[in-house]
């Protein structure tokens, strides 16, 4: 028989994925959170406490959440290799099984209990239908490969499941940990002497430490509006202020890092073919999840500047 969760004055929030990029982040904003905070994963990182949790698994999740009286899942797990997906149908299937069967598992245990739901979409459930302006949060997803067919599946299995949520969309995700953009560039952009970048595929990158103090802020508003924060349930964007193209997140990492001897050229997506087509311009409308949540975002280039930095002083400390 189905439990039911009442809100209290803390909260006990499940962090799936929290081995990966966000995931790290959320650990270090929750240090300062009055929320309790269970971080869970596939797989254990060398100096974090990760309980195991496999999410395909809807039993396990039901185990952990009534185990731990658990009033919120946050969902930072997905299958993310993008070209992988064309290619390989075994890993498509994959793909499916991580990033909308398993936030389904998520979203049905959450609303047995009457608890929420904080998932981690993409802006790559856009790209068929071409745009200029910023996309807003109630734009029909029209996505042009398995990744971003199966993010949107998931998102609509969360909505159909009707557990209360708040499905996030973000871009260009980049941080101190794992395999991204920023620090491909950092390695790339101090060992070449020149290197090309596309520059007609333009976004907004996101720090991810700025993306997990949203979250907490959101959740922290979750607790605080009690029953009434039921409301809250939508679908929200997320990524830092500003424009960008992949060539200008180049630039300016090197030129934050001092790389100045690499000659970065901008150069046409078609001379680096892909797999998948890429959304040509997925720039985010965040004005509702400012709007909601009193959120102060920060400029790109701001962010982009204190990532680095702690990078460079985390080598600093490894030397």
């Amino acid at each position: 028989m189905p439990f039911v969760l009442t809100m209290r004055n803390i909260m006990n929030i499940l962090v799936t994925g929290a081995n990966g990029q966000l995931g790290n982040e959320m650990r270090l904003v929750a240090r300062t959170s009055k929320n309790k905070y269970i971080f869970t994963d596939v797989s254990q990182a060398e100096g974090q406490e990760t309980a195991y949790l496999d999410i395909t698994d809807r039993d396990a999740v039901r185990r952990i959440v009534a185990d731990n009286n658990i009033d919120a899942i946050v969902n930072c797990a997905a299958w993310t290799n993008v070209d992988a997906c064309e290619t390989d149908p075994s890993l498509a299937a994959l793909a499916e099984k991580l990033n909308a069967d398993a936030p389904e598992n998520l979203a049905v245990v959450m609303n047995e209990t009457g608890g929420w739901l904080i998932h981690i979409s993409t802006d790559y459930v856009f790209g068929k239908e071409p745009y200029n302006v910023p996309c807003p949060p109630d734009r029909t997803g029209t996505p042009t490969g398995v990744y971003g067919t199966t993010k949107l599946h998931g998102e609509q299995k969360i909505i159909a499941s009707g557990c209360k949520h708040i499905i996030i969309r973000t871009a260009w995700l980049y941080s101190e940990f794992g395999k991204n953009f920023c620090k491909t560039m950092l390695s790339l952009t101090a060992a070449l002497s020149s290197l090309k970048v596309v520059f007609d595929q333009c976004g907004t990158p996101t720090y991810a430490l700025d993306l997990a103090n949203a979250i907490i802020r959101i959740l922290d508003v979750i607790r605080e509006q009690g029953a009434e924060a039921k409301n809250l349930s939508a679908i929200y964007h997320f990524s830092n202020e500003g424009v960008a193209s992949w060539y200008d997140f180049a630039q300016m990492t090197a030129r934050i890092a001092g790389n100045d001897q690499c000659d970065i050229q901008p150069c046409f997506s078609s001379e680096y073919p892909s797999p998948v087509q890429r959304p040509a311009y997925s720039v985010l409308d965040k004005s509702s999840i400012k709007e909601t949540f009193g959120l102060k975002i920060p400029y790109w280039i701001d962010s982009l500047q204190e990532c680095i930095k702690n990078i460079q002083n985390i080598q600093n400390i490894l030397l």
